[in-house]
């Protein structure tokens, strides 16, 4: 079947409300500016239209139908009460621009949040603007650079960032003005120290650290590297893309680390993926307060015990490394995580990464009992662990990739393969705490059916999936590379398919 809305066209038909006619002119606009013809839009009815997407929507993968474990990415089942109360009225319909006597309401909200998220990384000051966790990341380098600026000493522009560190890491320094090292890890998933001790100096900015690292493991001798970061004059900044694992139970700020961002969409209930919405707001140690992104919100007391909330400016902050936004970042996805938090309280946070350990322990434990091979047998699994199925590709000629695809067919998304790339035929497996058990039973035997396959039949996966359908027709695997170096995202009339 073609589901492309222009094969179902047909001339003449369109919904009752149909775009204006393109061709009719608007006065504040050039003429040189208007369309000659009219734009290719498919003619189609308002039901054909629904029941186009609805049946694209039907084909995806999501958490709200199948198990995510996509590692490193947190892909969890969110509570929709999250979403229902940040909706209400008082918060949607407020202009950013109206006075701040209106929007007490959303201003108390998002200074509650502010000190939840300090008191869960340990630090006094947050922003919450960034609209990303890559935003997030920016914030945290950018108040780095200017603290050294205002002391005098621009010339630390070296960032320190380990080897199996989040890709975003070395392109967020750089886009600072830093040049990167890289830091190697040892046999063991910890950085090496040594290499660590012989980095420092005095061009050292930083250290870009997430912990536990993108290798599933917590870095046992983090408080030793943040005394040799900060020998040398440098700080530290959190990753807090795996803050899953810990919230609740151990702080950024204990750590030693002077800045941290937080992932609120895939931490604190807004489902992760598809390209957003985000937020990353960055939490901070005194040293760095005065640098934060605008605006803040702040709170005021009166003699009578009344409180007033309202914004920290320039004024407030004259050394600020200034605004990421128009405003004050994606406040929806702000309000989700303040009720989030709000509901599950600071119990409810430890059973969290409680859980998400609990469940990632298990997984690894079972795959290891099938024959699986662990990247580092004798560590403890944090939120997330990871396979390495280099024995299976040489056993079998079957890769992780083979795997991947083959899962699919099991009704289950395939965890993250090839990232970090220090492991070979990386599987890297986040069961999230939201996940029952059952779950994760089946996605153990889904694994050992696969690797049975393998064995015995090894042309079933290495041309899997044969049964998943594509959208616009059709099922098999689809080719890997000509998607990223051919998009083809234009549609023309009559071209072939």
């Amino acid at each position: 079947m073609n589901d492309s809305l222009f094969a179902a066209s047909s001339p003449g038909r369109h919904n009752p409300h149909h775009l204006p006619d393109p061709r009719v002119g608007v006065p504040e606009i050039p003429s040189r500016f208007l369309r000659a013809q009219p734009p290719q839009l498919p003619q189609l009815s308002e039901l054909q239209v629904v029941r186009h997407f609805t049946r694209l929507s039907q084909l995806n993968f999501s958490v709200d139908t199948q198990f995510y474990p996509l590692g490193s990415c947190t892909m969890k089942y969110n509570p929709r009460i999250c979403q229902v109360l940040a909706s209400l009225p008082g918060f949607v319909h407020r202009h950013p621009l109206a006075a701040v006597e209106s929007g007490q309401g959303v201003l108390r909200s998002l200074f509650e949040l502010q000190e939840m998220l300090g008191e869960i990384a340990g630090m006094p000051a947050v922003s919450l603007v960034p609209m990303a966790g890559a935003q997030g990341e920016f914030a945290g380098v950018a108040m780095i650079r200017a603290y050294h600026r205002a002391r005098g000493e621009d010339g630390r522009r070296e960032m320190l960032i380990p080897d199996a560190a989040h890709g975003t890491n070395p392109a967020t320094a750089t886009m600072c003005g830093c040049t990167v090292r890289e830091i190697p890890t040892n046999a063991r998933g910890d950085v090496d120290l040594e290499a660590l001790a012989r980095a420092v100096g005095p061009r050292t900015a930083g250290l870009m650290l997430t912990n536990p690292s993108t290798l599933g493991v917590f870095e046992r001798q983090v408080a030793r590297m943040a005394e040799i970061v900060h020998a040398a004059g440098g700080l530290l900044y959190y990753d807090g893309a795996n803050l899953n694992a810990v919230a609740g139970r151990v702080r950024p700020g204990d750590m030693g680390f002077d800045a941290v961002h937080f992932n609120v969409h895939k931490t604190f209930a807004t489902p992760h993926g598809g390209g957003g919405p985000g937020a990353g707001p960055v939490a901070v140690a005194s040293r760095l307060a005065p640098f934060l992104p605008l605006p803040v919100v702040k709170k005021e007391v009166d003699e009578s015990g009344r409180e007033r909330f309202s914004w920290l400016d320039e004024a407030d902050l004259p050394s600020s490394m200034g605004r990421l936004s128009t405003f004050a970042g994606n406040i929806g996805v702000l309000l989700r995580a303040h009720v989030y938090l709000r509901m599950i309280g600071a119990e409810g946070l430890q059973r969290v990464s409680d859980m998400a350990t609990l469940n990632a322990n298990y997984l690894m434990a079972r795959l290891c009992a099938a024959g699986f091979t662990v990247a580092f047998p004798g560590r403890r699994a944090t939120h997330e662990f990871i396979l390495t199925l280099k024995p299976e590709a040489d056993a079998f000629g079957v890769t992780a990739l083979d795997f991947a695809k083959r899962l699919l067919e099991f009704g289950i998304h395939a965890p993250t393969i090839y990232f970090p790339a220090l492991v070979p035929e990386c599987f890297l497996i986040e069961p999230t705490e939201t996940e029952t058990r059952e779950t994760l039973d089946q996605f153990v035997e889904a694994m050992i059916a696969i690797r049975h396959e393998a064995a015995t039949q090894p042309q079933r996966v290495l041309t899997a999936p044969q049964s998943v359908p594509v959208a616009g027709g059709g099922i098999g695997r689809l080719d890997a590379t000509r998607a990223a170096r051919k998009p083809d995202l234009i549609w023309k009339e009559n071209q072939p398919r």
